[in-house]
């Protein structure tokens, strides 16, 4: 699997990289896998609270890939954190291996929710958010969308409702790699319009990630658009 050489210039991130160049099998989404590589491997490396020795430790904060093509970009991360063996990383799309072109919460370690139809994991982000209210815990969730998917209705019913529901533990990171089949405009006034909390980022700038990543309002969901180079 080729890289851009922008990804390559954080060295903490080789070990993981060395592992997702040993994969093969789903070409036609590299650049879905690559374009989350630096935002997913920058929140699990400084941002999100987990225990990959207790992936449903309930102490954790929760991480949604709603975007569930191109899984390829979190398992490496996860394999790099531990979550599982990096040798599985190897039978990635075999018939016997654990790992699909769509994450499954049920076969893989550290997956809340099993996603692929673009547009569901994204509203699945809230009634996460909302238990985590109801149990009167301080952990935060995140939700990761791509500028694709925001072409699905249910994206902007589902930014709508998070607006007025009000929900500060909820951040969606929304990755602008130009492949929208329409034009979104300025995607975060859209949200402010909603009642979010949004800014715009480059997408391989880990010090800007992580201040975006970290931010919390104190009484509204947040939005963060990570722009990468298509």
């Amino acid at each position: 699997m080729s890289r851009s050489s922008q990804q390559a210039r954080d060295p903490a991130m080789q070990p993981m990289l060395s592992l997702l160049a040993g994969t093969h099998g789903d070409d036609k989404h590299d650049p879905s896998a690559l374009s989350i590589l630096d935002v997913v491997w920058v929140l699990y490396q400084r941002v999100l609270r987990h225990d990959p020795a207790d992936p449903l430790d309930e102490a954790r904060d929760r991480f949604l890939l709603s975007k569930g093509h191109g899984p390829i970009g979190l398992y490496a991360v996860l394999a790099d954190r531990g979550f599982f063996p990096a040798e599985e990383l190897a039978r990635f799309l075999d018939y016997d291996g654990t790992l699909g072109g769509h994450p499954d919460r049920n076969l893989v370690p550290g997956i809340e929710v099993s996603t692929g139809s673009l547009g569901h994991g994204f509203p699945m982000a809230i009634g996460v958010a909302l238990a985590l209210q109801i149990k009167h815990s301080d952990r935060r969730v995140f939700v990761l969308i791509g500028d694709g998917e925001a072409n699905e209705g249910s994206v902007w019913e589902t930014a709508l409702l998070a607006g007025s529901l009000q929900l500060p533990n909820l951040t969606a990171i929304l990755i602008d790699n130009g492949s929208s089949t329409r034009p979104l405009g300025d995607v975060a006034a859209k949200f402010s319009a909603f009642g979010w909390a949004a800014c715009t980022i480059d997408g391989r700038d880990h010090a800007a990630i992580e201040a975006a990543l970290r931010a919390r309002d104190a009484t509204r969901p947040s939005l963060v658009v990570a722009v990468v180079d298509p």
